[in-house]
């Protein structure tokens, strides 16, 4: 772990360069704060038709959440200037109530923002998010985790973007129609007909294309058709852990001439060699009792009794550090950032254990002698200049 002078060194860099988090899945762990399932990645245990907003109103974000990873005590503590909020749909929720449940996690937010205006402020452009943090808020933009959510139309794309939302991931665990996921059998070779049509969509309206969580052929199809910066809003390097969550180094070279950023996320089978081994070993033995391993809360019930592959593997925060590094010799140093996951994963590293812990991380950078410009870079500088060339 960092010293305490070199913490208090990135404590001081952060309060002058803005740090954007890329992913964070509070608006769906406010939904389920009360009907949580602990062994699940993504909890999905809320009733059907429950109101959500009344649910998410009875947890006071203003005091310390010891069950969240997230409350605005700690995003202060960690200097988060800028974050992503992510309204995530479950892939098991398709067709029109894809299209409800993204609109309520949108106005989840909205409502947030609301009730806590001296901290959050809902930003739409990069002047906006930059404007806020000056005034002492955290700017609070918002991106959809899952392509499913706009069910196959460009009016929902659209009507989403009028609402607010910055970047789309195109897939989550599962295929769309229109595109390959990273976790599921391939169907279309990377993006279809109409998927090329989405990221040309995304293009024009300033959406950003969000390439975390789909296959490589899709971040390459994609690449190939974006004329806009792309990004990866909660992905490492899979040249260090061999995950299928990761990108390869094909595609982080090709970022450069994209102009797009990478977001190193703190997933613990995302960044540690070890824990993504045995993370396949579960995967395997899901397979072979027929269970499918990229549905989350399926995925926690099994992990609970599934004994084949020991303890997970202890992962730190110089698991994390190995990757923002990697990212940084193939990609550049003007192309990676950071996007933790919280509140969307049920354990992280240790010293990244909640958004408080930024300043460790940043810490260990310091110590390995990157320079003010280089930490500025990955804090902020490269998500809002892909931002602003968006718009």
């Amino acid at each position: 772990m960092a010293s305490s002078t070199s913490r208090d060194r990135a404590q001081a860099l952060l309060d002058r360069f803005q740090l954007a988090d890329g992913h964070n899945d509070l608006p769906w762990a406010l939904r389920d704060f009360f009907q949580t399932d602990k062994n699940s990645e993504k909890s999905t245990g809320r009733s059907e038709g429950e109101d959500v907003f009344a649910t998410a109103a009875k947890v006071d974000l203003a005091v310390r959440q010891p069950t969240l990873h997230t409350d605005l005590v700690r995003l202060r503590e960690g200097r988060v200037g800028l974050q992503f909020w992510s309204v995530w749909v479950p892939c098991r929720l398709a067709g029109d109530a894809a299209v409800t449940t993204v609109l309520e996690q949108i106005e989840l937010v909205h409502s947030l923002a609301e009730r806590y205006s001296d901290d959050l402020a809902i930003c739409s452009t990069a002047d906006e998010a930059e404007a806020a943090f000056a005034a002492g808020r955290i700017a609070s933009l918002l991106g959809a985790e899952g392509g499913h959510s706009i069910n196959s139309s460009l009016g929902v794309l659209r009507a989403l973007r009028r609402l607010g939302v910055r970047y789309m991931t195109l897939t989550h665990n599962e295929n769309t129609p229109w595109a390959d996921s990273a976790t599921d059998a391939a169907v279309h070779g990377g993006l279809s007909s109409f998927g090329r049509e989405v990221v040309r969509e995304m293009n024009r309206i300033g959406m950003l294309v969000d390439l975390s969580h789909v296959a490589p052929s899709t971040m390459h199809d994609a690449l190939e058709v974006s004329s806009r910066p792309v990004m990866f809003s909660h992905s490492s390097c899979r040249a260090v852990a061999d995950h299928p969550r990761n990108v390869p180094d094909e595609v982080l070279g090709k970022l450069a001439g994209n102009g797009g950023v990478c977001m190193v996320t703190f997933v613990p089978q995302f960044v540690s060699a070890a824990y993504a081994e045995w993370d396949a070993g579960l995967r395997e033995a899901m397979d072979a009792a027929g269970v499918a391993h990229n549905d989350l809360e399926a995925r926690g019930v099994f992990a609970e009794t599934w004994r084949g592959g020991g303890t997970p593997p202890r992962v730190t925060v110089a698991d994390v550090v190995a990757h923002v590094e990697h990212a940084r010799e193939v990609a550049g140093v003007d192309h990676i950032g950071l996007g933790g996951d919280y509140d969307g994963v049920k354990a992280l590293p240790e010293g990244l254990e909640d958004v408080s812990t930024y300043p460790n991380l940043f810490g260990e950078l310091v110590e390995r002698g990157w320079s003010d410009e280089e930490l500025g870079k990955l804090a902020g500088g490269n998500v809002l200049r892909v931002l602003r060339d968006a718009e």
